[in-house]
């Protein structure tokens, strides 16, 4: 498996650590090269996720899970990244929940 949604549509969320760490440093770069960037790359994931059925509060954790691992993995390359794992490594557990579905939000409300 090489995705985090197997044939059958079951997201594993668990896995989104071990999927990044695959990803190059190239796609990286250009994924957070800026914020427009990182949200596009968001809005991708997004309609994927949306398209396969998942929910709001899915894609929250999803994100999170995301959050997590930018936060403890990748050094911020804008103002806006730096501010989201500054608030990130502030915030407890439901803090960061409720970031994550606002940056669900957000990329929705730019989809739209």
């Amino acid at each position: 498996m090489e995705h985090m949604v197997d044939k059958n549509g079951n997201v594993e969320t668990s896995r989104v650590g071990e999927i990044a760490s695959r990803m190059g440093e190239d796609r990286k770069d250009d994924i957070l090269s800026s914020f427009d960037s990182f949200k596009g790359y968001l809005r991708d994931k997004m309609q994927l996720g949306e398209k396969l059925g998942m929910g709001e509060e899915a894609l929250a954790k999803t994100a999170e899970k995301v959050g997590d691992y930018l936060a403890a993995n990748e050094e911020p390359r804008n103002r806006e990244e730096r501010l989201l794992q500054e608030l990130w490594k502030v915030g407890d557990q439901d803090q960061r929940h409720h970031l994550a579905h606002m940056l669900v939000r957000m990329v929705q409300h730019d989809m739209h």
